[in-house]
């Protein structure tokens, strides 16, 4: 299993060039069983990035361009009467993939992007009054712009906090962005069934093998150490919740397994504890006016508590 999902990463990175630590963030989350919030601008590689994905996991990719005037029946789904049959039929929407793209999230309003909390947190679609179970790979990869908030609808905190990971993306280096545009002008970079590495039936299996990866009282008390210093900092206004310390421990099981242990270290927590908690918390006013970021004030935060021996 260990070497298909290798072999699935090595892929993953000759496809989508200069953005590995977040490829095996993003792998790490869907492993987890998690969602992902992306920021990045316009140009990215971020929708290649989660089609491509789809594609090597052999799964069902859907994506929707979220706009001012888009109604929650256009992501789940809805009933229509049939005259020809004289009764109701439902009409199952976009939500019912394996991985789903939400682009632009923070274009639609808040009643819309509540139309994904219940398929996000419980994995089931209710459509007039009717519950509908999702796939048991169900994974959301929304996007938002980070420089362009005119016509806006920023997420609430409920809906932030439902995503596994906020994973930033920055432009890659010069000779990075030069071999992107070599593929890309060189060579076809369109996705196709024979790049299927693995079934969804793999997947789940790797997903069960993942489960029974150690992670030790020691690691734990550590991870609670974090979030609950969060809570403490005077850096910090709002702390993470408990669900954070669950996502915390979850992606950390999954990133150690993609390196190749059965085993959580102290550096797995200290590498998805930035992705895990930069959209869980809220800086104190007087940090912000002196220009420090989230991420900076989290760097901090887990340096100053000890690593468990």
């Amino acid at each position: 299993m260990r070497n298909e999902l290798t072999s699935l990463l090595n892929k993953y990175e000759q496809r989508i060039i200069g953005q590995n630590t977040n490829l095996k963030l993003l792998l790490s989350a869907i492993l987890a069983g998690g969602h992902v919030l992306i920021e990045g601008v316009p140009g990215t590689g971020k929708t290649q990035m989660v089609r491509t994905l789809a594609t090597l996991l052999g799964g069902k990719f859907n994506r929707i361009q979220f706009t001012p005037d888009l109604l929650p029946s256009d992501i789940t789904g809805s009933t229509i009467y049939n005259m020809k049959d004289s009764s109701f039929q439902t009409l199952k929407g976009p939500i019912f993939t394996n991985i789903l793209l939400a682009d632009e999230i923070n274009r639609t309003p808040a009643k819309t992007q509540a139309a994904l909390l219940e398929a996000m947190e419980e994995k089931q679609v209710t459509i007039q009054g009717e519950t509908y179970l999702l796939s048991d790979v169900f994974f959301v990869v929304a996007t938002q712009n980070p420089i362009e908030f005119e016509g806006t609808y920023p997420l609430p905190e409920a809906q932030q906090d439902r995503f596994l990971f906020k994973i930033q993306i920055d432009f890659p280096s010069q000779e990075e962005e030069t071999k992107v545009l070599k593929q890309v002008l060189e060579t076809s970079n369109e996705s196709t069934d024979e790049d299927k590495i693995m079934d969804i039936e793999t997947f789940l299996a790797i997903r069960n093998e993942i489960e029974q990866v150690t992670l030790s009282d020691e690691v734990m008390h550590y991870i609670m150490k974090i979030v609950r210093r969060t809570r403490e900092s005077e850096a910090i206004r709002f702390g993470a919740s408990t669900r954070a310390a669950i996502s915390i421990g979850r992606s950390a099981r999954a990133w150690a397994y993609i390196t190749g242990r059965d085993y959580v270290t102290p550096d797995d927590i200290k590498m998805v504890a930035r992705p895990g908690l930069r959209h869980r918390i809220q800086l104190s006013p007087h940090v912000e006016l002196e220009g420090a970021t989230v991420d900076q004030i989290i760097q901090e935060l887990v340096g100053s508590i000890p690593v468990p021996r």
